[in-house]
């Protein structure tokens, strides 16, 4: 039997949003705490542009970064649309980010790549093939992205986070698909709904009422705290509400509930930004209100959370629709579309709020579709690949 590699090197591409950096991160965290327990050490390098998300977040966590230059495809309906001005002087710079991918994978030599899609993965994949080495494409929504169409033919895997996205792939890619599903960070798993209590001083909340999550993302969204904020007196008679509504609205959401009883508002807690209490936020949710992107989905599956889901409108491929349709088909959430009032979400509400029966049985659905293990499943498929499987 030989031994195994002191070192295992892993190129990484992807990035440009949280959507494909965070499940690249969290996969080589997995990596390298799997690896670490027969004594190899992971050694890392990853190509993303510039000022993308992946360059602050590589920077933050002290992994080694080289840009690569790439240009974006600005997709419309019209086909003639797409030979703008804007990308035609985007395109001309993939050739460019090819020779400096070329580069760098032949210097670092690595024993796989992971690509998370995004306009930077297309010049590092085309590398791959250029130089010989394999590559792991992994794709987190259902329906593949631009990015990830272009490579799934070069891939020596394709890992997909849903079963029907095979039946998306062109004929030939299937037989090298497998579903890892989409990594959730390791700490989203393991929260503690006391804690939330504690830290964010939840002691007026009423024990005998369930807990309503309600988040826009990291920014907040206006939509759902003006249904939040018309629903509210509502919601408060039947719920303890935490509300995520984004640091800039946290002023307006101060004036818009002012005036709430004193009995109502003691079940109420609004917040800018909820950061590391999330993971306790969400254990102790009974139900969460969220937009629907596929790490949102990710996770609320992981941890069988009932859910109502508002799709953001302008996700590209109308891919966060696409997201919640599937869940509500699954019985795992209710979809919320179109032009909305506060009068749909009381609506989507009214029945999960007041039906603790109904809320185990959209959590059982969302568990049994939920992949917590995904990151590890993904590092399975990245050794195999690397002939440094078992």
């Amino acid at each position: 039997m030989s031994s195994q590699p002191s070192e295992f090197r892993l190129l990484v591409t992807g990035g440009g949003t949280g959507g494909h950096t965070y499940p690249a991160l969290t996969t080589l965290r997995a990596l390298q705490a799997r690896l670490a327990a027969s004594g190899t050490a992971v050694s890392v390098l990853w190509a993303g542009t510039a000022d993308g998300l992946e360059a602050r977040v590589t920077a933050s966590e002290g992994i080694r970064f080289l840009p690569v230059a790439t240009g974006k495809l600005r997709r419309s309906g019209n086909p003639l649309g797409m030979l703008s001005a804007s990308n035609m002087k985007d395109m001309a710079r993939v050739p460019i980010g090819v020779a400096q991918a070329r580069s760098i994978v032949s210097d670092f030599k690595p024993d796989v790549i992971l690509s998370t899609g995004g306009y930077v993965a297309v010049p590092v994949g085309i590398a791959a093939g250029l130089v010989r080495r394999p590559l792991v494409v992994h794709e987190q929504t259902v329906r593949l992205g631009l990015a990830n169409r272009l490579l799934a033919k070069r891939a020596t895997r394709v890992a997909v986070s849903s079963p029907s996205t095979i039946e998306l792939l062109p004929e030939g890619v299937r037989e090298r698909a497998v579903v890892t599903g989409n990594p959730v960070r390791a700490e989203v798993l393991t929260g503690e709904p006391l804690k939330a209590v504690d830290s964010l001083g939840l002691d007026s909340f009423d024990p005998d009422l369930p807990v309503l999550y309600v988040t826009g993302g990291a920014q907040g969204s206006v939509q759902i705290n003006e249904l939040v904020t018309g629903a509210l007196p509502w919601l408060l008679e039947r719920a303890n509400v935490i509300h995520q509504c984004g640091p800039n609205n946290l002023k307006e959401m101060f004036e818009n509930t002012a005036g709430l009883p004193s009995a109502l508002a003691a079940r109420y807690r609004v917040l800018g930004f909820v950061g590391a209490e999330l993971p306790d936020v969400l254990a102790l949710a009974d139900v969460v209100v969220s937009r629907s992107g596929a790490g949102t989905i990710a996770e609320l599956t992981a941890l069988g959370k009932p859910s109502v889901l508002v799709p953001l409108p302008s996700s590209a491929g109308n891919e966060q629709a696409h997201n919640a349709r599937r869940l509500q088909d699954l019985g795992a959430a209710i979809a919320l579309e179109g032009d909305l009032t506060f009068s749909d979400l009381r609506g989507a509400l009214a029945g999960l709020l007041g039906d603790a029966g109904r809320r185990d049985r959209m959590a059982d659905a969302a568990r049994s579709n939920g992949r917590p293990d995904a990151a590890e499943r993904l590092v399975d498929v990245l050794l195999e690949v690397a002939g440094a499987g078992s």
